[in-house]
């Protein structure tokens, strides 16, 4: 009895397999049936077409393969096309977003909008960004002068004087220095018709702006300070177009190309009216006020002033904002300097009732890039200095500047070795 249940019990097991077999089959050629192209097939249309007599032969691999193949490759070339596409829009949205205006309680306040959280890495590493974007050019907002520039700028970057007939003569001297380095990539903006006759004359590049009273006003007529308050108004027009500038007072004898020695890393690149290392880059100046004991001594930090007459600013968002300001105040403050004005934008940080400027700033090498005090006090006395060659000498210091602009240039350029001479430290 035991052997044949035994016996029974095997057959029963032998015909469940059997019949599992049997139906896994059967499923197997459903689903094949169905799904040809594999249940879990990664194109879900090839799930939806319908089954043809193609799709059951399985002496055709080369065909299907490369027709497999060409397919890919078309969708990669048309993901390719639209992922460049989407970069595209994301650039031009940024950048519109770098230029959008925020009104935030303030007049059209534009803030330039910040990458993503970045995780800080090792001690000594670190590096803060110095460098703003630039604007996206709008040439529509000076045809004329955008057509000009195109012509004349090197690296979108070009030198801009403001000039009249006051400064004829040092205009001269000044743009006779520029083409004796090979500069091409210069511009006066004259500001009455005698300049621009006298640089169509002499083959110097020349823009006029289109008629405004308040400016031609103080262009015709205006004294030193009072042009050179202009240049903050003029100068948005070549930012908003896209351009860095290197705004050049015209009492400046260039010497080497000064776009060679820039470093292009802050929105403000500026020369010094300090005389040594000390007044130009900063120092730690200690104010004494003996009544207060054991606090008697404060620690102050001083640097001298920016010169606003020689200084490289790029199309940044910071930076026309600092034109803004600083053409406002002068506006609405007539009796103020133009250079304390741009220097306090400049400097001044945010505090109860006021927000600061926030724009990044450097100093220039005060023996390439080389104020008259510089020169006169102390570098033509050294004989180590002496033979340092400066990029630009601005005679900033002095007011007989005509004489000593050519004076530079016989000493510089024409190797007069006692042409410096002559003058006096200071003014007399």
């Amino acid at each position: 009895m035991a052997g044949r249940r035994e016996k029974y019990g095997q057959s029963i097991r032998g015909s469940r397999i059997a019949g599992a077999i049997a139906i896994g089959v059967l499923l197997g050629c459903v689903f094949a049936f169905l799904y040809p192209n594999g249940f879990f097939s990664p194109d879900p249309r090839s799930q939806s077409r319908p089954v043809s007599k193609s799709n059951l032969q399985v002496d055709s691999p080369n065909c299907e393969s490369t027709e497999g193949v060409n397919m890919m490759k078309s969708e990669n070339r048309k993901l390719s096309e639209k992922n460049a596409e989407l970069q595209k829009q994301v650039r031009e949205l940024n950048q519109k977003l770098q230029a959008a205006q925020q009104g935030n309680g303030r007049t059209q306040e534009q803030l330039v909008v910040s990458s993503q959280p970045q995780k800080a890495g090792p001690f000594g590493t670190v590096k803060s960004l110095r460098t703003n974007p630039p604007v996206m050019p709008d040439e529509s907002v000076n045809p004329r002068l955008a057509k000009l520039l195109a012509e004349i700028a090197v690296g979108k970057e070009v030198i801009v004087a403001l000039a009249n007939s006051n400064v004829k003569s040092m205009l001269e001297v000044w743009f006779n220095s520029i083409k004796k380095v090979g500069i091409p990539n210069y511009l006066v903006v004259a500001l009455d018709d005698t300049i621009v006759e006298f640089c169509k004359e002499n083959d110097v590049p020349v823009y006029k702006r289109d008629p405004d009273e308040n400016v031609d006003f103080i262009g015709k007529s205006g004294g030193n300070h009072a042009v050179s308050g202009l240049k903050f108004r003029i100068l948005r027009e070549f930012l908003q177009l896209g351009y860095g500038v290197l705004l050049s007072d015209v009492d400046i004898v260039y010497l080497q190309n000064p776009f060679d020695h820039l470093y292009r890393d802050s929105d403000v690149e500026s020369m010094s009216d300090g005389h040594n290392n000390m007044t130009a880059y900063g120092y730690n100046d200690v104010f004494d006020e003996p009544s207060m004991g054991w606090a008697r001594y404060a620690h102050t930090m001083r640097i001298w002033v920016y010169n606003s007459g020689f200084f490289y600013i790029r199309p940044t968002i910071p930076s026309i904002e600092l034109l803004d300001r600083v053409a406002d105040r002068l506006t609405t403050q007539p009796n103020s300097w133009d250079q304390a004005v741009f220097n306090e934008e400049l400097a001044f940080p945010s505090h109860p009732g006021y927000i600061g400027l926030y724009a990044s700033r450097r100093t220039m090498d005060i023996y390439l890039f080389m104020n008259s005090k510089v020169l006169f006090k102390t570098v033509r006395k050294d004989a180590n200095l002496k033979k340092l060659k400066p990029v630009i000498v601005h005679v900033n210091y002095h007011p007989d500047k005509f004489p000593r602009m050519k004076a530079v240039v016989e000493y510089y350029v024409n190797g007069k070795q006692d042409a410096l001479d002559a003058f006096p430290d200071g003014s007399v």
